[in-house]
Formats: structure tokens, C-alpha cells, sequence
């Protein structure tokens, strides 16, 4: 079982990996479909190969992209689960919380257009 410090420390590096626009970017590469180290450098031409690299070494730290070898190849596919962590432990409840006071304004109006319901 996992610590709860453990968790944060994932949450962590996910955050830290989605704050640069080209991590983003090589994500959502990646989420159109999977592909290999030299054709997700060539998808960014204006970036040299060695930062391309330093910046997929951040997304597999935060386990957002796994990267196995096939021969002289690495391939690389998206890994949501972190995301989705993200997604449920941040985002859902905000949603949730959101929409509820988006029900209880519509409530209010109702109840001010017809007093007597």
C-alpha cells in the first residue's frame, strides 16, 4: 500500500511535467497514437533531439510516458493513470462542488420567478 507521501510526491512530478506547453504537447503526440523516441523528435523540429529527450525524461519520471525498447528502437505510449489521479482527486470534486452551486443559483431564480412554489 501506498503512503499518502508517496502519492503527493507523484502528484508532484505530474504537475511539474504538465507546467511546460511542449511536455503538453508531446502528450497529446502521444495520444493520437503512440510512436518511437526519433518520431516524436521529428513532430518537434524546432526543438534539437537532445532537449526533446531531457523533456520525455521528466514525462516518464512522472509516469505520464512509457517507453520500452523493441530493437534499436524505444517506443513510446501515453500512460493516463497519472492523469486521472489528477483528475479525481483535484478536479472531480471542484466539478462536483461547482455544479452543485450551479444547481442551487438555478433553485434561486426559480423560487424568485415563482414565489409560491
Amino acid at each position: 500500500m501506498k503512503s499518502n507521501r508517496g502519492s503527493a510526491d507523484n502528484d508532484d512530478l505530474v504537475f511539474k511535467a504538465l507546467a511546460a506547453s511542449v511536455r503538453r504537447r508531446m502528450l497529446d503526440a502521444l495520444r493520437a497514437s503512440p510512436c518511437t523516441t526519433g518520431a516524436l523528435c521529428a513532430q518537434f523540429p524546432e526543438l534539437d533531439r537532445t532537449t526533446v529527450l531531457q523533456h520525455l525524461r521528466v514525462l516518464e519520471q512522472a509516469e505520464l510516458v512509457i517507453g520500452r525498447k523493441v530493437g534499436r528502437e524505444r517506443h513510446l505510449t501515453l500512460a493516463p493513470l497519472p492523469i486521472k489521479r489528477i483528475h479525481d482527486r483535484w478536479i472531480g470534486d471542484y466539478a462536483r462542488a461547482a455544479v452543485d452551486l450551479l444547481a442551487e443559483l438555478d433553485d434561486d431564480a426559480e423560487s424568485e420567478r415563482d414565489p409560491d412554489a
